[in-house]
């Protein structure tokens, strides 16, 4: 289902005034947004199902004042009309005066993901169809009488009034207007065709017509819904623990709150909550795009449909089933899907010179020819009628939005949020990259990397036991990283104390000891030469250093670091086969930054940056490389964020900050997302540029063969068909990119 939500700003950053599909003329006056999700008033529009539909319902409601904002769902045919009440039956006479016919709907909508049938009048496209064959074959074959002429007219205007009664209407209803988009082309071909007496071809052209625009809804819903998979794999109903401790299952729409529910193994998780019970492994790959489980405890969270797949859990609800990661994701690529990027708005503007163009080309044509080409009058009408049906641009301007869409969707599947074309397509041309560390590049968590034991007249497996055990006596991010990499330990404590700045100190089995830092082992006179060389190849590597002491000497060296992500490693590999330079900025002191950049292979390193600091590096990176991106949290480097031509936040699979302040939002906090992300932005533009190439080419083929050949309505529509179907199905291919297609 895409939603297309315009406003000056743009819902998503980007500019997200969404044009016309098959219209020409200068674009609409973008309407403001319903305010809040929901707004207004909800009509289903059976013939709506392009941008070109959408263009035109906008133009017909810019005169009436008062309408705050419009909201389209094109996948389900829904226009959602924000005004006051009083208003409704004047918008709603506005658009039926453009040729639709608005119904209303309840105002929650259509559940989510839901598609109107595209398919609700096949039979009478059939039926009319089988009509125009009737026509023809009458035309071909019976006897040239007045009764099988007035038989055929007949047939023939019973097939293009079943086939193409809504096209008229929206043709007849743009002329009026002044405008030339595809619907009042073939309203003018068809009946100059019917009038000259080519009935059987006018008749057979627009069942074709027809049946052509149907097939690329189909194409077009396929594209704009295929994200909706994911919304199924979120259960209906939930198993809710109630007040005398009975589970029973409801509708997981009606799951309050903090509410405790339950997951067998094998079963999909129905909302967002944190484990309260019960330890397992959970399959993220809906969310996160990686299909590896990840073990889960009590305390860690989980997300609407994902699949436990080993022990029986009970969860706290966090999050209402319209509000949990999996719903967040698929309104994001939904307004992601109402932007436009910029090849579109290139062709868009394209279309508005050439419809009219072609107007005047097919008008010269009629007029003229007769006198500088020696043809009739009759010749010459038809050669221009059919120069109308194969110009028409409907296939050029299609070409974008199925392509994007479907790059949107393949995106997502990966776990890649990207908030509009604009940034699909503009992902090819990034220069730089700059990283935030913690979290970014490296795990976000301390962990134990070195040991070294000092003291040979003590066994190491006391030294040891005697820092697990005084590591686990504190709530210090290090020294629970030292408790959680030793074996753990137990002995006689006793008279604990902390010592703020510096450590803790302790009687543990008799021996009075200390675990602390450089600054407190200093303090008590019991540095040396040999300590402080040790304890500078540890700093040296960005490393946090702790020692155990007891009252004579230096026990035990732990070194403490934030590690590198395996897939950082790569990604910054990746990253620079594709000429990307990387820069990373961070507030941790300068010599753990260009170690942590040194072992990532990352090119530059700043360190003792705020977030001013940050975005000043960002404008000099802008200066130096060209189009730069920046790669963070999305709260410490907000400013950053929002600085640079293209934000990567690192999502944590549901930060709603990083979610709102980035461009493109990495679900599973893994930067090979990002080198996968210019890869399918360099596809795109591909795609893009060969769906131009083949709808001008065939285009311009039956031009001339239009004009100084022998084409005929027939050729016309199946080049406006093919090529049409061409570039559609062109598009679609992205649906298919994946980890093998990404170069993964």
């Amino acid at each position: 289902m895409s939603t297309s939500e315009v406003d000056d700003a743009g819902a998503t950053g980007a500019h997200t005034d969404k044009d016309h599909c098959c219209d020409s003329g200068p674009p609409p006056a973008p309407a403001q947004t319903a305010a809040a999700a929901g707004k207004g008033t909800a009509f289903r529009i059976d013939t709506m199902d392009c941008a070109a539909e959408e263009s035109e319902i906008r133009r017909a409601l810019a005169p009436v004042a008062g309408v705050r904002g419009l909201t389209f769902q094109l996948g389900a045919r829904i226009v959602t009309i924000d005004a006051p009440e009083a208003l409704i039956p004047e918008a709603l006479l506005a658009i039926r005066k453009a040729g639709f016919d608005p119904q209303p709907v309840a105002n929650d909508g259509p559940a989510p993901g839901a598609i109107a049938p595209v398919s609700r009048g096949l039979w009478r496209l059939g039926f009319g169809l089988a009509l125009a064959i009737a026509a023809e074959l009458l035309a071909f074959f019976a006897p040239e009488t007045l009764a099988f002429k007035v038989l055929g007219m007949a047939l023939a205007a019973a097939a293009i009034g079943l086939a193409g009664l809504s096209t008229y209407k929206k043709g007849l209803a743009a002329l009026r207007r002044g405008q030339f988009n595809i619907n009042a082309l073939m309203a003018v071909a068809v009946t100059g065709a019917f009038l000259i007496g080519q009935w059987p071809e006018a008749a057979m052209v627009m069942a074709l017509y027809a049946i052509a625009e149907l097939i690329e809804g189909r194409a077009l819903d396929r594209a704009r819904n295929a994200i909706k998979s994911l919304l199924d794999l979120a259960p209906d109903t939930a198993e809710v623990r109630e007040a005398g401790g009975d589970w029973k299952e409801i509708a997981a729409t009606e799951v309050a709150l903090e509410t405790i529910v339950r997951v067998k193994p094998g079963a999909r998780v129905p909302l967002d909550g944190v484990i309260t019970a019960g330890n397992t492994a959970i399959n993220q790959a809906p969310v996160t795009g990686e299909s590896i489980p990840v073990d889960k405890a009590p305390g860690d969270p989980v997300f609407a449909g994902t699949i436990n797949d080993t022990g029986m859990i009970e969860m706290r609800v966090t999050a209402a089933a319209n509000n949990t990661t999996l719903a967040r994701i698929i309104d994001a690529v939904e307004k992601a899907q109402g932007s436009r990027a910029p090849t579109q708005q290139f062709v868009d503007r394209f279309a508005a010179i050439y419809t009219p163009a072609i107007f005047a080309l097919a008008v010269a044509v009629a007029l003229l020819t007769p006198w500088l080409m020696d043809w009739t009058w009759s010749q010459s009408l038809y050669k221009a009628l059919v120069l109308l049906v194969i110009a028409c641009p409907c296939a050029l301007v299609i070409a974008t939005p199925v392509t994007v869409v479907s790059g949107l969707a393949a995106a997502a599947r990966r776990g890649i949020l990207i908030k509009g074309g604009i940034y699909l397509e503009g992902a090819h041309k990034l220069k730089a990259i700059a990283l935030d560390k913690t979290g970014t590049i490296t795990e976000g968590k301390p962990k134990l990397v070195a040991t070294e034991t000092l003291a040979k007249e003590v066994s190491e497996e006391s030294v040891l036991r005697w820092a697990a055990v005084l590591a686990g006596q504190s709530d210090h991010p290090v020294s629970k990283a030292i408790a959680q990499g030793l074996a753990k330990g137990e002995g006689d404590v006793q008279e604990f104390t902390a010592l703020p700045g510096r450590g803790v100190r302790a009687t543990v089995d008799g021996q009075t000891l200390v675990l602390g830092n450089h600054r407190l082992i200093e303090e008590r006179n019991q540095c040396s030469p040999d300590i402080e060389a040790r304890l500078a190849v540890h700093e040296a590597e960005g490393r946090s250093v702790t020692l155990l002491a007891s009252e004579t000497r230096v026990l035990a060296i732990f070194a403490v670091a934030d590690t590198i992500k395996d897939s950082s490693r790569e990604a910054l590999t990746e990253l620079h086969a594709l000429g990307v330079s990387s820069v990373m900025l961070t507030g941790d002191n300068t010599s753990t930054a260009k170690s942590i950049a040194r072992q990532a292979g990352i090119d530059d390193a700043r360190g003792d940056l705020l977030p001013e600091d940050k975005l000043t590096a960002i404008e000099e990176m802008q200066k130096r490389y060209g189009l730069t991106a920046m790669t963070g949290d999305g709260i410490n480097d907000a400013p950053a964020l929002a600085r640079s031509d293209m934000g990567f936040a690192m999502g944590g699979a549901g930060t709603d900050t990083a979610m709102e302040a980035a461009d493109v939002v990495i679900m599973n906090d893994d930067l090979r997302r990002i080198p996968e992300t210019i890869r399918l932005s360099r596809r795109t533009r591909t795609v893009l540029l060969q769906n131009i190439v083949l709808a001008l080419g065939v285009k311009s083929v039956f031009l001339v063969l239009a004009i100084f050949g022998s084409a005929t309505m027939w050729m016309a529509i199946f080049a406006d068909m093919g090529a049409s179907l061409l570039v559609i199905f062109n598009g679609l291919r992205l649906l298919r990119s994946g980890a093998k297609d990404l170069g993964k």
